[in-house]
């Protein structure tokens, strides 16, 4: 793995030469020119694609129109609602509305099925595409059914990326989805593109998790491809077939980068022939000199089995150097757990070596990343003739769709899975975020899924419950259950993968996916349950701002399921006060209570009473503010909390881990750098100020006021620089921040208070 620290210009889709004096005089040599890097960058395939899509007739700064929508059932009712409150009659654009997380409706009685019913008879009344729990998982069926090249899709999910198939598609929260819903468009600057240059074949053994997490470990703590585009070029993508691209591309989603995109050949026209979709096929490839703004060379062949310990997917070190470094490496897992996990609970996995050898306690194969057809073939070819054993190893497998689990039934591929003692279950991505098979306290589990974040898999550090998740491939998933749980690379197996043919059955979906085409029928009556809630309420911004500061983190990164938990609150996502309660309830138990004593001084104010009555703390703060500022009053200012973090939101795409916070009277964030556009993009759609502080010793902390004077006027006319106070021992601190860019939408989403006030005009 190499990352070229230029860009380059990439020569007939085969050679790499790197944009310096020499590799100019080479392109020269080569073909007579040397293109500027702006004209050049037009030939990428991204390039195209988003040009295809951009109404806005300025390529420097992009409106999208895509071509479709795609949600589950723990974003698209929030979703509907906030279209609905904001004037929606009918999708516009196909809307798909998948149920693969909320599946088992195990928790909270019939609260998740009202979801589903709200969700199928909003696809009657809309216009949109329903299917039904246990039939696939989101990425799946829109693989199947919905990629297309030369396509763009956007999805209420941050592991929304068809890039493999030819179609560039981008992971959002829900208010981004509204937008596209009112007829509105996604606003970016033109992105980045980023050359994954791919050489040689993988070896035995070695799958797409292995690759992916080489990339992810590759690029992610230096930010390479952060917010950009990642093209997947070079010879080494023939080697690839379209199941083992799908594999790799999906865990693009963990680099933090924007999107993804491959070019396509036979292998993908034959993806969509087996899927009765031939006219949805279009070949891509980068024009004969091409420029990107680097690159991340990969030789395929070199790439060993990989794990990513705990506590994120870049944490990764190959098999064979962690069953050589066992005792280092589980040390090393420990410091960071303990910075991950604030030191609430002990933490090891030291305790997992038997007789020199790592003995796990669980493995899982599933959803997006793991339940595809090559994935669970290859693992059955392992497994076959073994067993997993009859003590605590369990094994369960997840295919991605129910025709992926017919093929399975029907190869015989199934029978010997489930002969080994393993477990075959339907299509449901609960594995991945905590809603299914949550390990025992203290164990360890090893996933073919897509992220390992602290507590996600449901452990509840609360608690005192902790477990952990290292993520690796299929392969090596099965080759650590046939040696009964003790790790074991794939590279080890010596035996044959059958490697068996795909045969796509449609007549499932036909059968049980309700779909539309497109067609509305305004008089069906949408089916609401007891956990379905409106928003609340949300006030303008104010002209001044007051804020509490009730949360300090200093995790070098905050993912989303340590702002908003994932599993334990799937119930609760139609209902954005019950689900409020859940915030930072894993990193800062203290939060909701802090947050909501603050927020009855803004509900005073918006009753027309004085503030400070009803929360008498900020008496002191309103004497200090009118040393200088005299002026300000109940009339003039707003009262709210903000949470500070070093590099809030990677991870979910959930707008919740943003709206939880509004509905709690938050007013911003103060970070050193947000870790996601989405993140930052679900903040201003929530009508939350993205502040930017510099790294350095904050001017603040945890319970200290802050005041905003003129932050209105600041955002109005787009100062550079925000001027701010801490209100300390009776007097004004001064200090500054930023905003960072914001288009003129953005700052009249936050003027106006949320995305639903901006449409209510």
């Amino acid at each position: 793995m190499e990352l070229l620290n230029t860009g380059a210009y990439l020569v007939n889709g085969i050679d790499i030469i790197p944009d310096t004096e020499e590799g100019r005089a080479e392109l020269k040599a080569r073909t007579g020119a040397v293109p500027c890097p702006a004209d050049a960058a037009k030939e990428t395939i991204a390039y195209g694609i988003l040009k295809d899509h951009n109404v806005s007739g300025n390529m420097e700064n992009l409106q999208i129109k895509f071509d479709k929508l795609t949600s589950h059932d723990i974003t698209f009712v929030g979703i509907i609602q906030t279209a609905r409150a904001s004037g929606l009659e009918k999708f516009p654009v196909p809307y798909v509305l998948t149920n693969c997380h909320n599946s088992l409706c195990a928790v909270g009685g019939t609260i998740n099925e009202d979801d589903h019913m709200f969700g199928l008879t909003c696809a009657k009344k809309y216009g949109g595409v329903y299917v039904p729990p246990h039939q696939a998982v989101i990425h799946q069926f829109a693989r199947e059914m919905l990629a297309g090249g030369g396509k763009m899709i956007l999805g209420s999910d941050s592991h929304t990326r068809y890039g493999a198939l030819g179609t560039m598609a981008m992971g959002e929260g829900g208010p981004e989805l509204v937008k596209q819903l009112l007829s509105k468009t996604y606003d970016i600057a033109m992105p980045g593109v980023i050359a994954i240059y791919m050489t040689g074949a993988p070896q035995p053994g070695v799958g797409p998790q292995d690759i992916a997490l080489a990339i992810i470990g590759a690029v992610f703590a230096n930010g390479y491809v952060k917010n950009k585009v990642m093209e997947f070029v070079g010879p080494g993508v023939s080697s690839l077939s379209a199941d083992y691209r799908i594999g790799v591309d999906v865990m693009t989603t963990e680099t933090t980068c924007l999107s993804s995109i491959w070019r396509t050949d036979e292998k993908i026209s034959k993806f969509y022939q087996i899927h009765g979709r031939s006219a949805d096929y279009k070949e891509l490839n980068p024009g004969a000199v091409a420029y990107y703004d680097g690159v991340v060379k990969v030789e395929l062949d070199k790439i060993k089995p990989m794990i990513a310990m705990p506590f994120h997917p870049s944490n990764v070190y190959t098999i064979e150097e962690l069953k050589a470094n066992l005792d280092d490496i589980l040390s090393d897992v420990e410091k960071k757990a303990a910075i991950s996990l604030d030191g609430k609970v002990p933490f090891t996995l030291k305790n997992k070596v038997h007789d020199g050898k790592l003995l796990v306690d669980q493995g899982i194969i599933a959803g997006c990343a793991g339940g595809g057809f090559e994935n669970i073939c290859d693992a059955a070819d392992i497994l076959k003739g073994h067993s997993i054993g009859d003590d605590a190893f369990t094994l369960s497998v997840y295919p991605a769709s129910t025709p992926i689990y017919m093929e399975l039934a029907r190869n015989g591929k199934l029978a010997d899975l489930l002969e080994t003692g393993a477990i075959v279950k339907t299509a449901f991505c609960g594995p991945c975020f905590g809603a299914g098979d949550t390990p025992a306290n203290n164990a360890f589990s090893i996933r073919h899924s897509t992220r390992n974040f602290p507590n996600r898999e449901g452990s509840k550090i609360q608690n005192g419950q902790i477990s952990s998740v290292a993520l690796m491939d299929a392969r090596s998933i099965a080759a650590t259950a046939a040696n009964k749980g003790f790790l074991t690379a794939a590279d080890e197996f010596t035996g044959t993968y059958t490697k068996p043919a795909y045969h796509f059955d449609k007549k499932i979906y036909e059968n049980r996916v309700f779909d539309s085409k497109g067609v509305a029928d305004p008089s069906v009556e949408i089916q609401f349950g007891p956990n379905i809630k409106d928003w609340p309420a949300m006030p303008q911004l104010a002209e001044n701002l007051i804020l509490k500061v009730v949360s300090e983190i200093h995790d070098p990164v905050t993912t989303t399921d340590e702002l908003i938990p994932s599993g334990e609150t799937s119930s609760f996502r139609s209902n954005p006060l019950g689900l409020a309660e859940f915030t930072l309830s894993r990193k800062d138990p203290a939060y909701v209570g802090r947050a909501k004593e603050v927020q009855v001084a803004e509900k005073a104010i918006q009753e027309g009473n004085c503030p400070a009555e009803a929360l008498p703390e900020l008496k002191p703060v309103f004497a200090a503010i009118h040393t200088q500022y005299p002026d300000i009053d109940k009339t003039n200012v707003g009262v709210g909390s903000t949470i500070f973090a070093v590099k809030p939101g990677d991870g979910s795409a959930r707008e919740q881990a943003a709206s939880c916070q509004k509905v709690l009277g938050g007013w911003a964030n103060i970070a050193n750098e947000y870790a996601t556009k989405r993140y930052r993009s679900n903040l201003i759609n929530w009508g939350m100020l993205p502040f930017l502080i510099p790294e350095r010793d904050l001017p603040f902390t945890n319970g200290d006021y802050i005041f905003v004077p003129e932050i209105r006027k600041a955002v109005e006319e787009k100062a550079d620089v925000i001027k701010a106070y801490v209100v300390k021992d009776g007097a004004l601190v001064p200090f500054e921040m930023t905003l960072g860019a914001l288009t003129d939408d953005e700052r009249e989403i936050i003027r106006k208070g949320c995305l639903i006030n901006y449409y209510r005009g």
